[in-house]
């Protein structure tokens, strides 16, 4: 029989052949969920043979990996912010980047305050129960357009039993009842921001696994920012706060957009590779 560290051996060469990145990161993440354990585990257990059954599975998984399906959607989780997701073609996959905009959001108010926040465009959840979580006095509106997306967010609500602090509520943005929304301290949003010129141009993964409502915004990529700043400017209390996930290049434009609706005080986060990823402001 294989063990371990054949299998892994085995299935990076394979996926590295199929043009997978991270091959062996890859082959690591669907064995350890294969095994039920954590992924630096498999360093101790190198020697243990994997039997008939767990061999089939496993070669399942590679499969559908070598089509670029994504390796969260396979073993149907992702960590994100120290918190453990479940994900599903219904939900944008949240990303390392994101954990930024949650950051600045945390970092920028006292904990103790007692907080009315709203994320637009909420997917799984990740960044309304991550903030929840981390600032025991918020609570936490999500907005989200697809009723299939709010339900993979209501399982995650429920594991990290915050029913009490935190909604996902139907909605969607860009015909929302202004009047059925005011008063809130914080605006969050990692909406969709890639033109639907650039849409062609990303990965497969994002191409033909993730939904595409949750990526582009079929426009130029400004659409949900002018809409979501635009409602933001009339549903923040006065000194409220927007933050906002942005892409490479939209700094520059999205910072004009926030000063013609009145925001002052804008500030732009890098990620870590000194890409501009978050622009935030105060309302005026």
């Amino acid at each position: 029989m294989l063990t371990v560290l054949q299998v892994l051996n085995k299935s990076t060469d394979y996926l590295e052949k199929k043009g997978i990145e991270s091959p062996r990161m890859n082959a690591e993440l669907l064995l350890a969920d294969l095994l039920k354990c954590k992924r630096l585990e498999l360093y101790l257990m190198y020697d243990r043979p994997l039997t008939e059954k767990e061999l089939t599975v496993y070669r399942g998984y590679l499969k559908r990996r070598s089509t670029f399906e994504p390796t969260q959607y396979i073993i149907g989780t992702v960590e994100f912010y120290g918190l453990e997701f479940r994900v599903s073609p219904a939900v944008l996959i949240p990303r390392p980047e994101t954990e930024i905009l949650v950051e600045t959001v945390i970092n920028s108010v006292n904990k103790e305050d007692e907080l009315q926040i709203m994320d637009i465009g909420s997917g799984s959840g990740n960044i309304s129960i991550a903030i929840a979580v981390n600032l025991p006095n918020a609570y936490v509106t999500g907005i989200e357009i697809s009723e299939s997306a709010i339900a993979v967010a209501e399982e995650n609500l429920k594991k990290y039993d915050l029913n009490k602090r935190v909604a996902f509520l139907n909605y969607d943005i860009l015909r929302v009842n202004k009047d059925e929304l005011s008063d809130f301290d914080i605006i969050v949003s990692n909406p969709p921001y890639v033109s639907k010129e650039d849409y062609g141009k990303v990965q497969n993964e994002i191409l033909n696994y993730e939904p595409n409502i949750a990526v582009t915004d079929f426009h130029d990529g400004y659409k949900f920012y002018l809409e979501i700043i635009s409602l933001t400017a009339q549903i923040l209390k006065p000194n409220g706060k927007i933050f906002l996930e942005i892409a490479q290049g939209q700094s520059k434009k999205i910072n004009e957009i926030m000063k013609e609706n009145n925001f002052k005080e804008i500030s732009i986060v890098q990620d870590y590779q000194k890409i501009d990823r978050v622009i935030y402001g105060v309302k005026n």
